[in-house]
Order: structure tokens, then C-alpha cells, then sequence
């Protein structure tokens, strides 16, 4: 069984990050002991050079090996360029074993709050994705703009710019699951064979409602996918239970 922890929205800054939150849920998610940890992107607030320095003494804390993506807000005030320096590329793709596939995708746009992955970056998904089918792994695209609505989130207006393209090409390769964050809320679609969650914040006190600070942790195996919504300093439980593709 491959386990995953998908956190995101930290949001670190001097006024939206919650420290004392963040340390409680690294320690839940080290004795978790995941195989990897996804964080789809605003890793920090603002996207200054401070920032990013901050969050690397605290993403150094979390023992599983982490990788990460872009959010709008951390392609702010020239981070785009502070991400690859001190974090690592804005797109990637990681294979485990012979059989499974994790793709990172930059949907952020400088200074702009909302998303698009841009034709070339299209391109080179559908290229990757392509081998993916044939080569029959189960595959996992992470990226931080929601490619579909997500409810109770208000009026729609920083969806990707090209999620009906994105979307087409996600489900068309039928990728098992495609994780996003962005809106704070956690979510589970079902589009044809392809899983679409969302992640909530793991650490903002930007909330809505009465949503509390959370990540999602998927079990997968030969058989099925099992979400669990990890509310951080609260309970856990089962958020959804699906069959894996071509089960």
C-alpha cells in the first residue's frame, strides 16, 4: 500500500499562518509516516524572499519526503523565481517503482490570483500522460487551481483559465487522482475513472465558515483508493472509497 499526505494553503506570514497549528499537524503526519507528502502550493503568503526562507525551516521538519507546486500566491512579488531557487522546479514529474507516476503542474500566474497551465506545459502533460497510459501506472497529477468548482466556496472566479482543456486531457488518459488545494475547502469529484480532491488549509487562519485546519492522507492499493480527511488536532475519517481504475 502507497500512503500520501496532501497538505496545502499554508499561508506563512506574520499575519494568516497559525504556528502553533502547523507544528500539531507535523507531528500527526511524521507519525503517520506516509511514503510522501504533496503540498499543492501558498506555501507562503505573499511570495517574499522571507517568506520562503521561513517555510523551508519549516517544511525541513516534516520527516517524509515532500514535494511541492506553486500556488497564486506564491508567484507574488517575484517568488515564482524564489520557489525554484529555494524550493525546487515549478513542474516535475516523480516515478516510484515501474508502475507509478506523480506529476506537478505550475498553474500560477504571476501576480494574478487566478490559474492556467499554458499550452507548452499542456503539451508536455499530455506527453507524460501519454507514456502513462501505455505503460499502464497508476498516476497522480498535483497542481494548485481547482480544475472544477468546489462547493460552498462563493462565486466561481479563479478556476484554471483552460481547466475545460486540462480537464479533458486529465480524464481522457483516465489519471487516477489529481490533487489541487487553492480554495481552502476539501473536496472529493468523481469525473468518469478520474478522482479529483481538494485539499483545505493546513495551517491559515483564512477559513470559511466553520471549516477547521485539515489535509487529506489517500491509502492506495491494488484494489482501491481510501481518502481520509484529517481535521489537524481532531478526529480523522473516511472521506471517500473507490475502486481503483479497471478494478
Amino acid at each position: 500500500m502507497t500512503v500520501i499526505a496532501h497538505i496545502s494553503d499554508l499561508h506563512i506570514s506574520k499575519s494568516d499562518f497559525d504556528e502553533e497549528m502547523f507544528m500539531l499537524a507535523v507531528a500527526e503526519i511524521n507519525e503517520l509516516q506516509p511514503d510522501m507528502i504533496i503540498l499543492t502550493g501558498d506555501i507562503t503568503n505573499n511570495g517574499y524572499y522571507k517568506q520562503f526562507k521561513q517555510a523551508t525551516k519549516y517544511l525541513a521538519m516534516f520527516e517524509p519526503p515532500l514535494f511541492a507546486v506553486p500556488g497564486n500566491h506564491d508567484a507574488r512579488n517575484l517568488g515564482y523565481q524564489t520557489f525554484e531557487e529555494l524550493i525546487g522546479e515549478r513542474s516535475w514529474k516523480l516515478t516510484v517503482g515501474d508502475d507509478f507516476t506523480v506529476i506537478g503542474l505550475d498553474s500560477s500566474t504571476p501576480d494574478e490570483s487566478s490559474g492556467d497551465i499554458g499550452r507548452p506545459q499542456h503539451l508536455w502533460l499530455e506527453h507524460q500522460l501519454d507514456e502513462c497510459v501505455i505503460n499502464e501506472n497508476f498516476t497522480i497529477v498535483v497542481l494548485h487551481h481547482h480544475v472544477i468548482p468546489i462547493p460552498q466556496t462563493g462565486r466561481e472566479r479563479n478556476v484554471l483559465s483552460d481547466s475545460g482543456d486540462i480537464l479533458k486531457t486529465l480524464t481522457t488518459h483516465e489519471v487516477d487522482l489529481v490533487l489541487s488545494g487553492h480554495k481552502h475547502v476539501p473536496n472529493i469529484w468523481k469525473i468518469n475513472e478520474t478522482l479529483i480532491a481538494n485539499a483545505g488549509s493546513l495551517c491559515s487562519e483564512k477559513l470559511r465558515g466553520k471549516n477547521t485546519n485539515s489535509y487529506n492522507v489517500y491509502n492506495i492499493s491494488e484494489d482501491e483508493i481510501e481518502i481520509y480527511l484529517h481535521k489537524v488536532g481532531e478526529e480523522k475519517f473516511l472521506f471517500g472509497k473507490y475502486p481503483r481504475n479497471g478494478i
